[in-house]
């Protein structure tokens, strides 16, 4: 399915690395770039660009952010009794889409999966675990998928977290098992945040 242009297989095959995009659709998304307008499609790339150079993280809670603490962590109205445990930012947008929770955020980069090789030092637990130990948190929300990765490291953390003397609540199941945090409707989720219970471990 090669073109007559190195140019454009060169650019299919960079948008067929994204997850979901096979490359007859990415044929199509080169299609649609060669027919904007130049200075469109260079904005674009400038764009892509900067996530790389410019994007920050968050030092505190590992958000991205365009400077080194996000808009939550600077927020002065956020509560700073409830802390929000999340596998990543796409989770921690899922949340605040619902408008339900007004505490601040810990990502943790991803979940325990021993089967891919990924243990507790290879994610963000360790700032989290200092986090909670120096802060006056009343209450920690495990909010990870419902799947058994998400229900290993919800175990593991609130074992580790259960002599911190907050609270350890994890969201009610109104998400499908094997459902992913980022792909729930907001009413739902909004309902998972609202309706969490004390983590039985």
């Amino acid at each position: 399915m090669d073109s007559s242009s190195r140019i454009v297989d060169d650019a299919v095959q960079a948008l067929a690395s994204f997850p979901g995009v096979g490359r007859r659709t990415a044929l199509r998304m080169v299609i649609h770039l060669l027919r904007r307008p130049e200075g469109e499609v260079l904005q674009m790339a400038e764009a892509l660009e900067r996530l790389k150079k410019d994007l920050c993280i968050c030092r505190e809670c590992g958000n991205v952010s365009d400077q080194e603490l996000c808009p939550i962590c600077l927020n002065p109205a956020r509560s700073r009794k409830e802390l929000c445990v999340v596998e990543d930012f796409s989770d921690l947008m899922a949340i605040e889409a619902t408008g339900q929770f007004r505490g601040i955020y810990h990502i943790l980069g991803g979940l325990i999966a021993p089967v891919n090789g990924i243990g507790p030092d290879d994610l963000n637990i360790a700032p989290l675990l200092r986090r909670v130990q120096e802060g006056a948190f009343e209450e920690v929300i495990l909010a990870f998928n419902a799947t058994a990765e998400g229900d290993t490291t919800m175990f593991y953390l609130a074992r580790k977290l259960r002599d911190s003397g907050a609270r350890i609540t994890n969201i009610s199941r109104g998400i499908n098992v094997g459902a992913e945090l980022e792909y729930a409707d907001e009413a739902t989720l909004g309902r998972s945040i609202l309706n969490r219970t004390e983590y039985a471990y």
